[in-house]
């Protein structure tokens, strides 16, 4: 990797206040450089320092290996663009004079001359930037975010092999800024930014650099240095940090105040004809497998609908929404389950001890299945049957803690068919589950704090002895119901 830009040992201050202090890094070539920290940490110092508008006082900043205060303007201005965080815009230029500005370095002071090439960097600048439609317009007729963009045309003309951005995507709209973003990654360009959207810079940078109070707390990739402990040592704020769904990037999600704890009425249970609805009395964290709902996502609202057994239907899912806004529900705070199962056989246990939990389960067996031998089994439809299981912790569950529940309760009601001799009909071997299952597990996130939810700890202990003895029960109840002895 060949060092672009070599910042050693600086400190700066204004008056009698040091807003900088023995601040060390180096950006790579082509590399996407993040900095981050809360307002006073030096960061905008730091970066007009890098690009020239205030003079070095203490340390050394080296680019191309050469000391900054060596170059003359115009041989600088052809390596390092600039765009700052306030743009002074002269009115009354357009989009095209205002990116004609970045063919500064390459006139001569004595004879300028505009080239084809001047023509096409500023034609390539303009369209990059996605205002090639307003090009003849003036500054001052653009909103924030196109001034801004126009701006950035302006550094870009200067075909410099470094942009200095502070503050790159302000005044912009979302679209606008992934717009810009995926420009500059994809530019080839080495790029140091100022950010205050941690998600953002840990999406685009390659690495990170944090700062406080004029320190470099710590440098490093996005995925070493965003961890709730570093979040809050920076910025002074309590922070949960999740998994990008798509990258292998790390996002953050802020705290804002503490919710009271819950005590009296936490769920509430009404039982209808066709269905069985839970309903929680604040929102609770869920971790399911249902049709409606599944995946992560808070829920008020659980929902076990019973359908008759010769139900088939192109696009359940939907079908299912249609459902719950019949009935009232919002399914944006709906965990939506289907069983052929009367709901009337649904079974449930408590826990309300050091512990306070609740499940409820209902169980047909029709269509059992050893999944250790399903690969034996000829059958590709799934015929009428599932256990359905919900289970409401009142506690804040780790992420592992969540997978952790759901394999304590998946374990718990493999061992309950085993001891009632459920037999998946096809291999003649004990069932484990049946082709339709599904489970969800709810928590809310408020109390005792639970990091593991395994078979032996407490909460594990627990949720095993609740869902064992709801799956028994329900498997009870829809054997009696379809007259079987066993």
């Amino acid at each position: 990797m060949i060092d672009m830009i070599d910042v050693k040992h600086v400190s700066y201050q204004y008056g009698e206040k040091k807003v900088l202090e023995d601040v060390s890094f180096t950006v790579y070539e082509g590399e996407f450089f993040g900095m981050l920290g809360p307002n006073g940490s030096g960061k905008t110092t730091l970066m007009k320092l890098m690009s020239r508008e205030l003079p070095l006082q203490q340390g050394d900043i080296f680019v191309y290996g050469q000391p900054i205060q060596t170059y003359k303007p115009r041989q600088y201005a052809k390596l390092v663009a600039t765009l700052p965080q306030h743009t002074d815009i002269s009115f009354g230029y357009t989009v095209k004079e205002m990116a004609e500005l970045g063919r500064y370095p390459y006139q001569s002071s004595l004879l300028p001359r505009w080239t084809n090439e001047d023509e096409q960097t500023v034609t390539e600048a303009i369209h990059s930037v996605t205002l090639t439609h307003k090009q003849h317009v003036r500054l001052e007729q653009l909103s924030g975010g196109e001034r801004q963009r126009a701006a950035l045309a302006r550094s870009l003309a200067q075909q410099p092999r470094v942009l200095l951005l502070d503050e790159p995507t302000n005044h912009m709209d979302v679209a606008q800024q992934f717009k810009l973003l995926n420009l500059l990654k994809q530019s080839g360009l080495t790029v140091v930014a100022i950010f205050h959207d941690i998600n953002i810079a840990s999406l685009y940078c390659d690495r990170l650099l944090l700062l406080k109070d004029g320190k470099a707390v710590a440098c490093g990739t996005p995925r070493e240095l965003l961890s709730e402990s570093m979040i809050e040592c920076v910025f002074e704020t309590k922070m949960k940090r999740h998994e990008h769904p798509v990258l292998p990037k790390p996002l953050v999600t802020f705290i804002p105040f503490s919710m009271p704890h819950i005590d009296e009425g936490l769920w509430h249970v009404k039982e209808h004809e066709t269905m069985l609805v839970v309903e929680t009395a604040k929102p609770f964290k869920v971790l399911s497998s249902a049709l409606v709902g599944g995946g992560i996502r808070w829920a008020t609202t659980f929902v076990n609908r019973h359908v008759p057994l010769d139900y088939r239907c192109d696009d359940a899912e939907q079908e299912m929404i249609q459902f719950l806004r019949q009935h009232g529900f919002d399914e944006q705070w709906t965990v939506g389950m289907m069983t052929a199962v009367d709901v009337k056989d649904v079974a449930f246990s408590f826990v309300d001890e050091d512990i306070r939990l609740f499940v409820a389960v209902t169980a047909g067996v029709g269509n059992a299945v050893d999944s250790a031998n399903a690969w034996r089994r000829t059958d590709v439809v799934a015929s009428p049957g599932t256990i359905n299981t919900f289970v409401f912790i009142d506690g804040h569950l780790s992420e592992a803690a969540f997978v952790q529940a759901l394999m304590t309760a998946t374990e718990a009601k493999a061992k309950a068919l085993c001891d009632k001799q459920v037999v998946d009909p096809q291999t003649n071997t004990i069932a484990t589950g049946t082709s339709t299952d599904s489970i969800a597990i709810a928590a809310s996130q408020q109390g005792t704090c639970y990091a593991y939810a395994g078979t032996i700890t407490p909460v594990g202990k627990q949720l095993a002895r609740a869902v064992y003895e709801a799956t028994q029960t329900a498997i009870d109840r829809y054997r009696k119901r379809k007259g079987e002895s066993r």
